[in-house]
């Protein structure tokens, strides 16, 4: 029985044995546009409705600032990699402009999906990428992270062209075909390990069990050389500051509130109303008609896999579907808080499949259904693009005000004489900071990074201010600062040294 990507491969060959969209430049291109326009409405949809005006959230300051000259750089925590920071430095290294830092990362985004499917050409018809990469690009969270400085969007491109890749090169032998499959598999999995190195391996799960169940040698070799060249310097910095990986993963663990058997999929659920993040995931659920396109997918994905079983051509279907579930599996079993961003590899991995069972859907049956058929699959994307841009919009907005709060106080901070160089400390120090200009400190907590003696000690030559959050308690070091109330924190500002 042909199975996998070979069969896929093979079934796509004309009559003269030649593989489909082979015959030349003009019939390639053809075969493209669809898919580069899917990528490019995707750019233009994020510039539409992701303000590029937004300021940066919490998460991004952490890697933009790492990177820039005209802010300090924020504590840099134990889960955290330098993908970001790395993806950001062309623009964010020179330039303190934050629109022009999300135009980057928007076009960025865009050719990432482009490629990301490109990798899975011959795989799957040109319908069934463009419309997987359809699906992908228009969930509210795929639009909303795209233009952002955040790792999980491209966890999720790396992903798709590792697993394209590694069944391209499942199917094409050692030529040369074969070969750049190889290095697309390596470079996938560098991407991968560079953004979030944890989430890489549970991606690759399946991947590295194939692989060896198929004794291909040289795709073990690009996938693994790949993972290990993308998360070397995540290992040298856990032996340089953390005394190995093993106190590393620790550290990131204790800060993700510790990994273990923990039921979050209530929590993910929750969060798809627009929550950035859902810690702690308290709360009502969503509107039922948001939930809805979650509850249906895997259905949709489950469909998606007999249609390729039938098809005589399942690795191509399962493989993915495989490291989806591998990818969400700490996000929804073993963490206890929701970040809907989480999700997005395994959404980008089920694209694909899902993309199929709807076209299988479309064009299977008897002529007389077809239509109604049709007609129902129409309905339920209409109401999935009603859904996303609806939830999309909302959480645009509030965005958008939050980090106007911080802004506001950061110019009041400024009136009030603290104006860099200065260090501001402890409830939400890091963005206040990084719009203030100032340096970042906390004694306590997930980014405790100085001690009560040494911000003390920094007042008596820089202008320092203790933040605290409703209901807070000032920390005793600056119980005798003069105290500011500024939106609803209460600022304490340290005597002239």
């Amino acid at each position: 029985m042909a199975d996998g990507a070979n069969a896929i491969l093979v079934g796509r060959r004309g009559r003269g044995g030649e593989a489909a969209g082979t015959s030349g430049t003009p019939r390639r291109l053809r075969g493209d546009a669809p898919v580069a326009a899917v990528a490019a409405v995707f750019v233009l949809a994020q510039l539409v409705f992701v303000h590029p005006s937004m300021g940066l959230g919490w998460d991004e300051i952490v890697y933009v600032s790492q990177v820039t000259t005209h802010h300090p750089a924020a504590f840099f925590s134990a889960p955290r990699s330098r993908g970001v920071s790395l993806l950001a430095a062309p623009v964010a290294s020179w330039s303190a402009s934050t629109e022009l830092l999300r135009v980057y990362l928007a076009v960025l985004s865009g050719l990432g999906l482009y490629l990301a499917l490109r990798a899975w050409k011959g795989l799957f018809p040109t319908r069934v990428l463009a419309t997987a990469g359809a699906f992908f690009a228009t969930l509210w969270v795929t639009l909303f992270y795209g233009p952002q400085a955040m790792p999980n969007y491209w966890v999720a491109i790396g992903a798709l062209v590792t697993v394209g890749c590694a069944l391209r090169a499942l199917g094409a032998g050692r030529g040369r075909a074969g070969r750049g499959a190889l290095w697309g598999v390596a470079a996938g999995a560098v991407l991968m390990a560079l953004m979030r190195p944890t989430d890489a391996v549970w991606v690759a799960l399946p991947l590295l069990v194939l692989v060896l169940a198929r004794r291909h040698w040289p795709l073990l070799l690009a996938l693994a050389g790949g993972l290990a060249a993308g998360g070397v310097e995540w290992a040298i910095e856990a032996y340089a500051w953390y005394g190995g990986l093993g106190e590393r993963l620790s550290r990131a663990s204790e800060i993700q509130g510790g990994l273990g058997w923990n039921i979050a999929v209530d929590d993910q659920m929750r969060s798809l109303g627009g929550r950035g993040l859902c810690r702690p995931c308290t709360g009502a659920m969503p509107h039922p008609v948001v939930t809805l396109w979650w509850l249906l997918l895997p259905v949709v994905a489950v469909l998606g896999a007999v249609v390729a079983v039938r098809a005589r051509r399942a690795t191509a279907t399962l493989l993915p579907l495989a490291c989806a579930v591998t990818a969400a599996v700490p996000y929804l079993f073993m963490i206890g808080y929701a970040a809907p961003r989480f999700l997005q590899p395994a959404y980008a991995l089920l694209a694909v499949p899902v993309a199929d069972a709807l076209w299988h859907l479309v064009k299977a049956g008897r002529d007389r259904w077809r239509p109604v058929a049709a007609t129902l699959v129409a309905l339920a994307v209409t109401g999935h693009l009603a859904v996303q841009f609806s939830v999309l919009v909302g959480t645009v907005d509030r965005n958008v005000e939050s980090r106007e709060d911080w802004a506001r106080v950061a110019d009041e901070l400024h009136r009030l004489g603290v104006a860099p160089p200065c260090l501001l400390t402890e409830h939400e120090s890091i963005p206040v900071g990084y719009y203030t200009g100032c340096s970042s400190g906390a004694t306590s907590g997930n980014n405790e990074n100085t001690t009560a003696a040494e911000i003390v000690d920094t007042a008596r030559r820089i202008p320092v201010a203790a933040l605290t959050g409703p209901g807070g308690t000032p920390p005793a070091y600056a119980r005798d600062w003069a105290s500011y109330r500024v939106t609803d924190l209460e600022i304490r500002i340290a005597p002239p040294g």
